[in-house]
């Protein structure tokens, strides 16, 4: 008798030690654990990610050029005084060119070259924000052009 009231007992004992385990939470190991594997997850999103956030910049900053293009085209055709060529700022006045499509995505703005052949040229400084660097970008880019500059 003294043996199966000592077994319920323990068997409450266990009990309330499987309770208290339950309800301890996680420690300090286990949350570090999950942090360092969801920092390496992470760490890898971004290098699959990052390349194509440069080439889409690169694109974007290539549809920009294409459009200030137009744009000085316009002005040419229409506002052009003895073959004057346009500034960023001729566009805007003259509302050609919505004020806040003048800087490339890389906060600089579209600088307009017009040639000794009539062609007007649009091109954007690139990542380096430096003029007659090889990741200038221009009106006329090609795709592989942009693959190229987005690898730079």
């Amino acid at each position: 008798m003294e043996n199966v009231e000592f077994q319920k007992v323990m068997a409450q004992i266990a009990r309330a030690r499987a309770g208290q385990r339950a309800r301890r939470g996680v420690t300090l190991v286990e949350v570090l654990i999950v942090v360092a594997i969801m920092a390496v997850i992470a760490g890898g999103a971004t290098l699959l990610v990052f390349p194509s956030f440069r080439k889409a910049k690169v694109e974007a900053a290539k549809v920009g050029a294409d459009a200030v293009k137009q744009a000085a085209e316009l002005w040419i055709n229409m506002d052009a005084e003895g073959g004057a060529c346009p500034t960023v700022k001729d566009l805007v006045e003259t509302k050609k060119l919505d004020a806040s499509k003048t800087d490339d995505p890389f906060n600089t703005p579209y600088r307009i070259v017009c040639e000794e052949n009539g062609d007007v040229r649009v091109y954007s400084n690139g990542r380096d924000t430096k003029e007659g660097t090889p990741d200038d970008i221009r009106d006329d880019f090609k795709p592989s052009d942009i693959k190229r500059v987005a690898e730079l």
